[in-house]
């Protein structure tokens, strides 16, 4: 079932169309994930979610409600870091994680939420003192202290050092595998990677693909690379000529073929028809950043 319904969503800001008929679902329990390139629409999309936008048209639901009109059940189930933020300067860690505890019937335990994002030695310290990822991460714990139903997340771990990436990355898994669900939008492939059961890649306010990682990974023109140095001459035109080959090319010394998985049989195969070894030998598979590359424009 769609917890998070969008519909044709259209945002324009003066001559610029930020948002430019969006439409996509996010089902209960699920980890959505939002690409594009800077400026392609992805914030003014989740912004119009958290209510904070009133889209220009379209509509938008968070399990039945509109977030503009419906405003007070709306921030009862929805929780939101943003990609810029900021609290009172003379504000401490304790005292914002208390303040926004105290809005919520039920909070979360937010000295678990401290200690699982690396807080817990901060909770003295003053908004203004601290660092940047230490103020991303207590905005991860604010978003979270409510225990929303519904999860919007801007460039999650923008700012965090590897360590306090991957734990935040575990966090958000425990916080859906409770139930709750996760529009996430970042920039980093391997946290959508990792994290997204589906992805929207938005280029220019537009959806251009919508699908797992493993779908999009799929529609790259090649998914598997394999090259290696032969051990005897060898014509590339061969290889080139393989049904499952999308290209075949020297490089560096040598020979690199792109293609499907099946390429990588059909390689070896040939090559032992041919009595040639393949020295050096390397199979690759595409990424979500080749994907990226191939299904946003050039100027992305």
């Amino acid at each position: 079932m769609a917890i998070v319904e969008v519909r044709d969503l259209r945002k324009v800001y003066g001559h610029k169309k930020a948002v430019d008929g969006i439409s996509f679902d996010v089902e209960a329990g699920e980890i959505f994930g939002i690409l594009g390139p800077n400026g392609a629409g992805k914030t003014t999309t989740v912004e119009c979610v958290e209510g904070l936008r009133r889209p220009d048209g379209g509509s938008v639901r968070v399990a039945g409600y509109d977030p503009v009109a419906d405003r007070g059940p709306v921030t009862r189930i929805l929780g939101a870091q943003l990609q810029e933020s900021e609290l009172q300067p003379r504000i401490t860690v304790r005292e914002a994680l208390e303040l926004y505890a105290a809005c919520y019937p039920a909070p979360a335990d937010w000295r678990a939420l401290a200690e699982r994002l690396g807080l817990t030695d901060k909770l003295r310290t003053r908004f203004a003192k601290l660092s940047g990822g230490q103020k991303q991460r207590l905005s991860i714990a604010l978003a979270l202290v409510g225990r929303p139903e519904v999860v919007v997340l801007d460039e999650l771990t923008t700012g965090l050092d590897p360590r306090a990436r991957r734990d935040t990355w575990r966090l958000i898994q425990e916080i859906r595998a409770g139930g709750a669900t996760v529009l996430l939008v970042t920039h980093f492939m391997e946290e959508a990677q990792r994290l997204c059961d589906r992805i929207a890649l938005i280029d220019k306010g537009r959806i251009t693909a919508l699908d797992t990682p493993s779908g999009l990974i799929g529609r790259t023109a090649s998914s598997t690379a394999i090259s290696f140095v032969p051990s005897a001459p060898l014509e590339i035109r061969l290889l080139a000529e393989l049904p499952s080959a999308a290209s075949a090319t020297h490089r560096d010394g040598r020979i690199v073929v792109n293609g499907t998985d099946g390429t990588v049989h059909a390689v070896l195969s040939l090559l032992a028809g041919l009595g040639i070894s393949a020295h050096q030998l390397r199979v690759t598979e595409a990424t979500l950043d080749d994907a990226y590359l191939d299904l946003t424009g050039p100027d992305a």
